[in-house]
């Protein structure tokens, strides 16, 4: 198992991983939405991915992934970055993957300086949060998040 950086060439395995992850997560198939969110992602250069592959060369495959995106901090005056999607396939879960990939955000947070790395997730997700746990990560109970819905 290695950990990469996707760029556009990677687009042919993690479209498959992120579909699996909306799906997971309630959302209808769309395999063409996936691949255009994910184009657009990398191509603009909104977010940081990190995929899993299991194998090598025309066959390697995604195992996981996990998806960063950036912020700042006004008080600290520097950047952040918000994890907010991280997954692995069922058929590779607790084999320290999602580990790697947590390990992985957390050296691109120190190689950009970033002062925090925050974790955001579903309330009934329990594997994540634990995962972040044992890494260190503290859960924030000064802090208040609100959602403001806007129609599509």
């Amino acid at each position: 198992m290695q950990i990469v950086r996707a760029y556009p060439r990677h687009l042919s395995l993690a479209v498959p991983l992120f579909d699996q992850y909306r799906q997971f997560h309630n959302q209808p198939l769309d395999g063409e939405g996936a691949r255009q969110f994910l184009t657009e992602r990398l191509s603009n250069g909104d977010s940081v991915i990190f995929l899993a592959l299991d194998g090598s060369g025309s066959r390697e495959a995604g195992i996981g992934f996990l998806q960063l995106y950036p912020l700042f901090s006004s008080t600290q005056m520097r950047p952040a970055w918000l994890l907010a999607d991280l997954f692995v396939v069922p058929s590779a879960r607790r084999q320290g993957i999602g580990r790697a990939l947590v390990e992985r955000a957390h050296h691109l947070a120190l190689e950009t300086r970033a002062c925090q790395l925050i974790l955001q997730t579903g309330a009934g997700n329990t594997a994540g949060p634990a995962l972040c746990e044992r890494l260190g990560y503290v859960r924030d109970t000064e802090s208040l998040l609100y959602v403001l819905p806007i129609a599509k």
